[in-house]
């Protein structure tokens, strides 16, 4: 993912400094002033990119792409298809750098329990972009909403479990994840 613009950078940087000292010396132990410190910024800062630390780590810019790649698959899908085989197709978009650093930060969250809960307020964000987005497709705001909480609740699964197995890649894992949920996928 090509980085542009000087705030894009610099919000690259500070997520890139808090994951390596959060690796290093522990969620709880790092505080946002070190964060800033390393990134070569002030703390203002930090808090003009991240509402709190925990953000540095989960804001993840992939969520975004989920739901227009959702929005994008046939109207005539049932929304639970429709969110699994955006998900499925949204995959393909990544590239080794960013696999690399997806893992890093989701076994972070995986043995932190604060970031772990925090994930959760975190998914109900992306879950409400995806049911908004089948929806507005047609289907049934309840249908799009359990649809959306289901495909979450799968990838984070595989997640979890990607993060902490080096055999598994992240297609493998997140793709076993939404075989349960499209036994007839192409």
């Amino acid at each position: 993912m090509a980085i542009s613009s000087k705030r894009e950078r610099t919000r690259s940087r500070l997520g890139e400094c808090a994951l390596a000292l959060f690796e290093e010396r522990g969620f709880e132990a790092t505080s946002v002033a070190q964060i800033a410190r390393a990134a070569g910024v002030t703390e203002m800062t930090f808090f003009r990119h991240f509402g709190a630390k925990e953000q540095a780590v989960l804001t993840d810019p992939f969520d975004p792409v989920i739901a227009e790649v959702v929005s994008a698959r046939p109207r005539d899908e049932e929304p639970l298809a429709r969110a699994v085989r955006g998900l499925r197709s949204a995959l393909s978009g990544l590239s080794e750098a960013d696999l690399v650093m997806v893992r890093r930060r989701v076994r972070l969250v995986a043995r932190t329990p604060a970031l772990r809960a925090a994930a959760v307020t975190q998914n109900e964000v992306t879950s409400a972009a995806i049911a908004e987005r089948l929806a507005a497709g047609g289907a049934d705001p309840f249908t799009a909403r359990v649809a959306a909480q289901t495909v979450l609740a799968a990838v984070t699964t595989a997640l979890y479990a990607w993060a902490e197995d080096p055999h598994w890649t992240l297609i493998e894992s997140i793709g076993a994840a939404l075989d349960v949920l499209d036994q007839g996928h192409d």
